[in-house]
């Protein structure tokens, strides 16, 4: 399995999520969501150059020309709720794309034990395509296979790349346990060494979904 961390090389992703994990800006939300979205922007194109292009003739106002265009059908998957304006990073790049949306979030189950639960699922068949699963913060990867596992009742995809802006080495190890080790790459913003009592990743940035859209009750 292939690990694509952009940490490793200095480039604008750096400087977006600089200003995500500053307590400075950060609560600009709209700036949040923007520097959300541009991430995913940056991914997308990144991911782009992996996959498998055709050769077409095309017609300009002029002359016959070969161009290549994508050959590969392409989901977005994002999960609830933080993980919209990154998926919209990426719809703006992969405009053709097909679309799917899970609701995965944490449940307090007793004293310090979180249980990860879905409620909701909207996806076209997966089988033979690519799907990108994208979600910001990938703190232990439980929800991230949660929602890969209810995807699959929608076929099997022939790639899978898992993306995320922040992630934990925990849950990269997890996530390399847990999915399909010769068709799945995993693109990620920055590593960050661990995760706290609450599954929060240190340092990290805090709640993406309330710095995007305000404190849930």
């Amino acid at each position: 399995m292939e690990i694509i961390n952009f940490a490793e090389n200095n480039s604008l992703l750096s400087q977006y999520l600089s200003e995500m994990r500053d307590v400075t800006i950060q609560h600009d939300s709209m700036r949040f969501r923007r520097n959300l979205e541009r991430m995913g922007q940056i991914m997308a194109y990144e991911i782009s150059k992996t996959l498998h292009y055709e050769s077409k003739d095309i017609q300009t106002p002029l002359a016959n020309c070969k161009s290549p265009v994508l050959d590969e059908k392409v989901v977005l998957a994002t999960i609830f709720r933080a993980g919209v304006p990154f998926h919209q990073g990426f719809l703006s790049y992969f405009d053709y794309a097909e679309n799917a949306f899970v609701s995965a979030y944490r449940k307090l189950k007793e004293k310090d034990s979180l249980e990860v639960l879905i409620e909701y699922l909207a996806s076209p068949r997966l089988d033979g395509k690519t799907l990108i699963l994208c979600d910001p913060m990938l703190a232990t990867g439980a929800s991230m296979e949660l929602s890969y596992r209810a995807l699959l009742t929608k076929g099997t995809p022939e790639k899978i790349h898992v993306v995320s802006v922040i992630a934990s080495q925990t849950a990269v190890d997890y996530i390399a346990q847990h999915f399909p080790t010769e068709k799945t790459t995993i693109w990620v913003g920055a590593i960050d060494p661990e995760i706290n009592e609450r599954s929060y990743i240190v340092p990290g940035l805090g709640d993406a979904g309330d710095l995007a859209y305000g404190i849930k009750d």
